[in-house]
């Protein structure tokens, strides 16, 4: 799934139909679907009996191919359905399994689960009559594997309409939103991706490891990148921004406006007075422990009327304005904005949507580069780019986490990425350092673990 594209279901749709336009038949990407759960079925279920759930769709249609295919095989399969097809490529697979076709409420449970009942595109919640024999075949099975998405979530935002949690999800053709999103993403297991064949794109694409350029014999600490971290009320909040932009490979780290006593021997501490007057400064940090006072947005307004590239965090996202944006929209240097989702929905109100198109809204509207952070990141761009990270470790739910994903961001614009590549970059680091650091870690031993984690993008 490295740099693997997310389509939404209507995305999928255009995608299938591109295909048989080309001159595959709608009845040749169905045998390759199908193909693909027989394949996986065949590998991860040992050859264990095996029932296959079927609805009346093309989802449906791929648990028949897989069906006639595994008994082939010489599995014992048997099938059941929530109804008969609808489609004519699913009436044509059906019409392939010469076997029996069991009542969905009447059915036993088996070793294997196969869940192709509903696939991409459903808005409504399950019935029970469907959500409730489903949970209790799935809880009585060893091992569940849903076809595209679990029947009962929503494939573009992630919602749960009746959706029981799975062993294995195998995505057909591509990755979509559900596999990423909470709290749908919670529910799909290990996920793999099959080729069915078909080409797809989409500016929504799966967060890759980062390649970075390690420094080269010509660098030197200006040339890797001048980050200053503005200081405020709460010192160490923006300690540990700057601790994390000098770990993430920054070559010269300033705190302005600290109290000049706390940090590594390396950290250079300046008035503000100085840091904002310095033309080599990269990239400012501001917002972790500023305050929400007065003075704290006097400060904020001098360092938006600054040149270099802005992250905001924390205090910061709360006294930014609509007058601010159009400052965004017209800075030359970009902005990347690091909300949660309280913050998120405090600066640009509780709309509806799927978490990537709200993100992507705001960083359109807003002129900036928005990582919308969560067990789900989502980091979107003004040109519509948007990269949705894996699941990162729990244990990020953290204290001055966030502080620390802000230095690292700082770092990233420091060292000369593009707006996009520094925020996505600082979201893998973020979390491979979190990965290093397990359970039980503080923000602090994301600072220590970050040398690693950059060492893995070189």
């Amino acid at each position: 799934m490295i740099h693997a594209p997310v389509l939404t279901a209507a995305e999928m749709r255009s995608a299938e139909e591109a295909a048989i336009a080309s001159g595959t038949p709608a009845n040749q990407l169905m045998e390759r679907a199908g193909t693909a759960v027989a394949e996986a079925v065949w590998r991860f279920g040992g050859g264990q009996e095996t029932l296959i759930l079927c609805g009346p769709g093309n989802n449906g249609g791929d648990g028949y191919v897989a069906a006639r295919l595994l008994a082939a095989r010489g599995v014992k399969v048997r099938v059941a359905a929530s109804a008969a097809p609808t489609t004519p490529e699913a009436k044509a697979a059906r019409k392939g399994w010469t076997g029996e076709v069991e009542k969905l409420d009447a059915a036993e449970s088996a070793s294997i689960i196969v869940d192709a009942l509903f696939g991409t595109g459903l808005s409504r919640p399950l019935d029970p009559a469907i959500s409730e024999p489903l949970r209790q075949l799935i809880a009585g099975a060893q091992f569940s594997l849903a076809v595209d998405v679990p029947s009962g979530v929503s494939t573009d935002d992630g919602a749960v309409l009746g959706a029981s949690m799975v062993t294995m999800t195998l995505a057909l053709g591509a990755m979509k939103p559900a596999h990423l999103l909470h709290p749908a993403a919670g529910l799909c297991g290990i996920i793999r991706c099959a080729d069915i064949g078909i080409m797809a794109e989409s500016q929504t694409m799966i967060l890759s490891r980062p390649k970075l350029l390690p420094p080269g014999a010509q660098d030197h600490k200006y040339s890797r990148g001048l980050v200053t971290v503005i200081a405020g009320q709460m010192a160490g909040a923006a300690l540990l921004a700057a601790t994390a932009a000098q770990r993430a490979g920054a070559g010269y780290v300033m705190l302005a406006g600290g109290d000049g006593k706390q940090g590594t021997m390396a950290l250079v501490h300046r008035r503000v007075e100085e840091a904002l007057a310095d033309d080599r400064v990269g990239a400012f940090v501001i917002g972790p422990g500023l305050g929400r006072d007065a003075a704290a947005r006097s400060l904020l307004d001098r360092v938006i009327a600054a040149e270099p590239a802005l992250v905001l965090d924390a205090d910061a996202l709360h006294l930014i304005t609509e007058e601010d944006f159009r400052r965004f929209n017209r800075r030359k240097s970009p902005v990347i904005l690091t909300p949660h989702a309280g913050e998120f929905d405090a600066i640009f109100g509780q709309a509806s949507g799927s978490k990537i198109n709200r993100a992507r809204t705001a960083a359109r509207d807003g002129g900036c580069k928005v990582i919308f952070k969560g067990a789900d990141t989502v980091i979107a761009s003004n040109d519509g780019r948007v990269s949705i990270a894996s699941a990162a470790s729990p244990w990020l739910a953290s204290a001055g986490t966030g502080d620390v994903l802000a230095g690292i961001a700082g770092a990233m614009l420091a060292r000369g990425l593009g707006a996009h590549e520094a925020a996505t970059a600082a979201v893998w680091l973020h979390n491979e350092a979190g990965r290093r650091a397990g359970p039980g870690l503080i923000a602090d031993d994301l600072c220590t673990q970050l040398p690693a984690a950059l060492a893995a993008c070189l």
